[in-house]
């Protein structure tokens, strides 16, 4: 591996670390504040580990809609005017008088898609695909305090290392695929965030049966997709439930999304988080919406009154062990009804078990230290998103996502993905002018002796 062992002679005022939806909508921010005052740009730049745009590309499922209303964009919600929203996209596409026509407020995941990569590539200047950020670290001398500036160091896809330095960075390395303890994916056993590359690499008439395990949105979404695409295959679902429970998305719940929720969530009492919890879980959580629900249970119902069935619902069921044997792929599943197991032979076994949350201990490393934690062992983070520092850094390590135990529910979702971005841009350009001017501040005059 080639290293260049220089930093870039430019001092960044942020590093965003991914280039996913959240830190896309953090160099718009940026941009808009760079509109506003010309004459001293926030100098930003971010890095992608991605060759190219994309967010959950293998989800991109046929007639699969957005679950948050066409509004909640990159932008609207801290600037209505902003030209990166939805609406301005659909008019420079030529469709927005057809999609008002459609009467919906939720797109079809694929046109959202299209809106993102629409945005991105018009900041294409302010990103760098194909790169990997390695490690963070502190600044020790180079003429300012050691805690003023960061390191970063990013890896190209050649190899090849080179540093850049940074007053700020902002993490938005998006989630981790689950799987079961002991299970690892392979070209029969999929997660759901790599589904449709690994079923594209399959010849559909070799699927003759399938296994979808999990109770969420995606479990649904992919059992609908297989019982459509293999009109010749026995598909079974999984469900750790009593069968899919419904998404609450009715006025009121919604609430919790709110940007004014996330302040209700942040200085509540330990009592109230935990009944944001408790109560508001089913709102994004091992939910399933109710057309998706009506959908899947009239195609069983169907099959039942044509007496030919193949779309098999498992419920109150969980995999137990997956093995390999030769060619064949097998799977036990345990009924929590009666205890008993069943062996299935499977030509494809799709988890769609959900994620882990970003956690930037991962790639902090040692620099880690520097950052406090709660009695939990969790992050402490600062109203702005901001990793709280027990050691007197001003350099500052902001979090797009990973911040659900101080911020709530929306802290990593779609929802509140503008106001979040325009919070931390807000503080980037508030602590730099705070630094300028403590800079050139005169110092007092020291008092003679009497």
């Amino acid at each position: 591996m080639e290293t260049t062992g220089r930093r870039s002679e430019e001092v960044y005022d942020v590093v965003g670390i991914g280039f996913g939806p959240s830190n896309l909508s953090l160099a718009i921010a940026l941009e808009e504040h760079g509109a506003s005052t010309p004459q001293h740009p926030v100098r930003a730049h971010f890095f992608e580990r991605q060759p190219a745009f994309g967010w959950h590309r293998n989800m991109l499922l046929p007639s699969t809609t957005m679950q948050i209303s066409f509004l909640k964009d990159l932008a609207t919600y801290r600037n209505p005017l902003s030209r990166y929203s939805f609406v301005s996209y659909l008019h420079a596409s030529g469709r927005l008088v057809q999609f008002v026509n459609n009467q919906d407020f939720f797109p079809t995941r694929q046109e959202f898609h299209q809106y993102l990569e629409w945005a991105a590539a018009d900041l294409g200047d302010r990103v760098t695909y194909g790169t990997e950020v390695t490690s963070i670290r502190s600044v020790a001398g180079a003429g300012a305090p050691a805690s003023d500036l960061l390191e970063i160091e990013v890896r190209g896809s050649d190899g090849a290392t080179r540093t850049v330095t940074a007053r700020n960075v902002v993490i938005s390395t998006g989630l981790v695929p689950r799987l079961p303890e002991g299970v690892t994916s392979d070209e029969r056993v999929w997660h759901s965030s790599e589904f449709l590359s690994r079923f594209h690499a399959q010849d559909p008439q070799d699927l003759k049966n399938v296994v979808v395990v999990g109770a969420g949105q995606s479990a649904a979404e992919i059992t609908r997709f297989f019982h459509d695409s293999l009109p010749h295959a026995q598909v079974s679902a999984v469900v750790p439930s009593y069968g899919y429970a419904i998404a609450d998305d009715t006025p009121f719940a919604n609430q919790v999304f709110d940007p004014a929720a996330v302040d209700d969530h942040y200085f509540g009492t330990d009592r109230a988080r935990d009944a944001f919890w408790r109560y508001h879980r089913n709102t994004n959580y091992s939910v399933v919406d109710s057309d998706v629900i009506r959908d899947l249970y009239r195609r069983s119902y169907d099959e039942r009154v044509r007496d030919s069935t193949r779309l098999h619902f498992r419920n109150l069921t969980r995999v137990t062990d997956v093995k390999r044997a030769g060619d064949e792929t097998r799977v036990t599943l345990r009924s929590l009804l009666d205890d008993r197991t069943e062996e299935l032979a499977v030509d494809a076994l799709v988890f769609a078990t959900g994620y882990d949350g970003l956690d930037p201990a991962r790639l902090l490393g040692d620099f880690d230290r520097h950052f406090l934690r709660d009695t939990a062992g969790r992050h402490q983070v600062e109203r702005d998103y901001r990793l709280v520092s027990g050691s007197g850094l001003t350099s500052g390590v902001y979090l797009q996502g990973g911040t659900e135990h101080t911020h709530g529910l929306s802290s990593a979702l779609l929802s509140n993905i503008a106001v979040r971005s325009g919070e931390i841009a807000d503080s980037i350009v508030l602590r730099r002018t705070e630094r300028e001017l403590s800079r050139t501040r005169p110092v007092p005059a020291a008092r003679s002796a009497a």
